[in-house]
């Protein structure tokens, strides 16, 4: 047992955030905390942290627990380099390093035999224990592993933290408390800023964390990927559910079903049984009946009754007329943002050619242009090339940043803006269908949380009734419950859908087309999510009309990644089993390095330590190359 919480109970001013709330965390368990927004899933991960205490019930934890907390605004110092930051997470493994290097050079200039040798020797030893505890032959290993995992392979180490974007600190933040390997891992929204080859490693890594792991996440996919259990923070009140995110949603919805029932039926049995005593009791032939059935009564325990469900919310994507075949044509289109001699050129030469009825998704590396693509096809940046829609085509437009709302607007007048026509009533009907209800209308859209901003935005592109949607980033502020609604509105959509998103459960839910961006040109999957990934590395880019000679050149190129291919497994083999050699050889020289022999013989000694550290530097150097191979 790591963490347990019983009846912890936690508020703030006049209002109970959690109640009563019992929770374990044992040795390796991976577990991922749900809620809706506002349920207090933070204040529980900083109950358990310490950061917080509880008002009532008690927080027991294991002695000398370990526990590396990675907040949603993981702070590093500015002042200190990306180098200095590491050294900080690991500053008891260089710390006792740095010891044993200064005890081995005493020792070298020490009587063998004598006394001060002999003590020498035995700190030696005692720091080896604990270095060898702390993962220290292997942390310069796991640094690279970690950096390389996380975007960081190609940054200078030399440079201040204060050169990092935000997401790039809150990455490297989470790098310094991975490297920490502490018992409990704590992550607050972990996927936030990680592109596709960075939640893939992240989900590998912790797959693989011989720790405990608690994370809150609204990333659907993750949770299916790595928790093997989930709370779910629900009305003050905590749940728990066995297997990932798939499985909770079902479990969830079978929980309450037979909750409700089971109260359905003790509410009938009590209603009978009172009805019963009621009109027997003055008979004094029943008395006894009578007597038993009051007994029961009193012997009972009343079943509570169940929290009402949440309101269901409601999104519906209409349209009146059907477009033409051909939605959407892109020919040659090309993207630069910024100034004309210091700004980027994105990408050039984009060909694209969207059907009706085509539910596609727009993937890629962050900052490849994806949304800007979005944008130029609304003309709300200037391209090159040729962007023309089909014959009538309705379109509705999702921006992420939600720019297109006044944020001094009231949210009934944001909606009004755009459609005078429509009646109070009309419209907060529409809005109350999601959620946004009573004198919450009244409220200045500067006001409103993310979602609720979402929620209006999609009111509005609603009541649009187009045929074609371009969502940009369509679930990023919703919680789970209306990303659920969301993607089944948008499965049960018959027009025509061109999104970029980064939500993985989304993207294997509702789109039937990944196309995949790269800065010259587009690859198209004809699947889900899945299937892109299973698809990736062996699918060709689409070839379109071609002359001969450049058919040849490709079908050349392609000879050669084959092979290159091949050379490429062939060497990470090699370097397996060159890693293996090495990993076993130096544990022979260990082991000789405390014979009895070599522990009496300082040049010897100095000899096998010295043949350690280089066999260590050779195996540091196979194992960059290996990961970097196998990236």
């Amino acid at each position: 047992m790591l963490v347990t919480l019983t009846d912890v109970s936690k508020g703030f001013l006049d209002e109970t955030i959690l109640e009563k709330i019992n929770m374990s965390i044992n040795e390796g368990d991976k577990i991922g905390l749900m809620g809706v927004n506002g349920a207090g899933k933070t204040t529980l991960l900083n109950i358990i942290a310490g950061v917080l205490p509880c008002d009532e019930g008690t927080v027991s934890k294991k002695s000398n627990l370990e526990i590396g907390y990675l907040q949603q605004n993981e702070a590093l110092d500015d002042g200190n380099t990306l180098e200095e930051e590491i050294k900080s997470a690991l500053e008891r493994t260089y710390t006792v390093r740095r010891l044993m290097a200064e005890i081995s050079a005493k020792m070298a200039s020490a009587d063998v035999g004598s006394d001060e040798y002999k003590r020498l020797e035995n700190e030696y030893a005692a720091l080896d224990n604990e270095y060898t505890a702390l993962d220290g032959y292997t942390a310069d290993t796991r640094i690279n592993r970690v950096l390389t995992g996380l975007g960081f392979r190609d940054f200078d180490l030399k440079m201040k933290t204060s050169a990092l974007s935000g997401g790039e600190k809150m990455r490297f933040g989470m790098a310094k408390i991975l490297l920490r390997n502490p018992e409990l891992l704590i992550l607050d929204e972990p996927t936030n800023h990680l592109d596709f080859s960075m939640l893939a490693w992240l989900e590998d890594y912790i797959k693989s964390y011989k720790g405990a792991v608690l994370t809150v996440s609204h990333d659907r996919y993750f949770l299916d990927s790595i928790v093997s259990s989930i709370y779910e923070i629900e009305q003050k009140h905590i749940y728990k559910y066995k297997g990932g995110y798939s499985a909770f949603i079902k479990q969830k919805e079978e929980r309450l079903r037979v909750l409700e029932k089971e109260y359905d039926k003790q509410q009938q049995e009590l209603t009978a049984m009172r009805d019963y005593v009621s009109r027997n009791l003055a008979r004094s032939s029943s008395s006894n009946s009578v007597g038993s059935r009051v007994k029961a009564l009193e012997k009972m325990e009343i079943m509570q009754k169940p929290n009402p469900r949440p309101k269901d919310i409601h999104f519906k994507f209409d349209y009146d007329i059907e477009p033409h075949k051909t939605v959407l044509t892109v020919k040659d289109m090309g993207v630069h943002v910024g100034d004309r001699v210091t700004g980027k050129q994105l990408y050039d030469n984009i060909s694209l050619e969207v059907l009706c009825g085509d539910k596609i998704a727009i993937v890629g590396k962050n900052g490849v242009g994806k949304s800007s693509f979005l944008k130029a096809i609304m003309k709300r940046i200037s391209c090159s090339g040729t962007v023309r829609f089909g014959g009538n085509v309705k379109v509705a437009y999702f921006d992420q940043e939600l720019r297109d709302l006044d944020l001094n607007d009231t949210v009934i007048e944001a909606v009004h803006k755009q459609f005078p026509t429509k009646t109070d009533f009309e419209i907060r009907s529409a809005l109350g269908r999601l959620l946004i209800e009573d004198e919450a209308v009244f409220k200045r859209v500067r006001e409103l949380s993310g979602a609720n901003r979402a929620k209006v935005q999609f009111c509005i592109i609603m009541f649009k009734r187009a045929n074609v949607l371009i969502l940009d980033e369509p679930t990023n502020h919703l919680d789970y419950i209306a990303k659920e609604a969301l993607d089944e509105a948008l499965k049960q959509f018959t027009g025509t859908l061109i999104t970029v998103s980064h939500d993985r459960y989304f993207l294997n839910n509702v789109p039937t087309k990944i196309i995949e961006m790269f800065p010259d040109g587009l690859e198209i999957y004809n699947g889900k999510y899945d299937y892109y990934l299973e698809h990736r590395k062996t699918v060709q880019p689409q070839v379109t009309e071609k002359q001969d000679s450049e058919q040849k050149t490709a079908y050349m190129a392609s000879k050669l990644n084959k092979a290159d291919e091949r050379k490429r497994r062939a060497k990470i083999n090699a370097l397996s089993k060159e890693i293996e050699a090495l990993e076993g050889e130096i544990e022979e020289l260990k082991t000789l390095s405390a014979t009895e022999e070599i522990v009496t013989d300082y040049v010897k000694l100095g000899e096998v330590l010295e043949e350690i550290k280089q066999k260590e530097a050779a195996l540091e150097e196979k194992e960059i190359e290996w990961l970097e191979l196998s990236e």
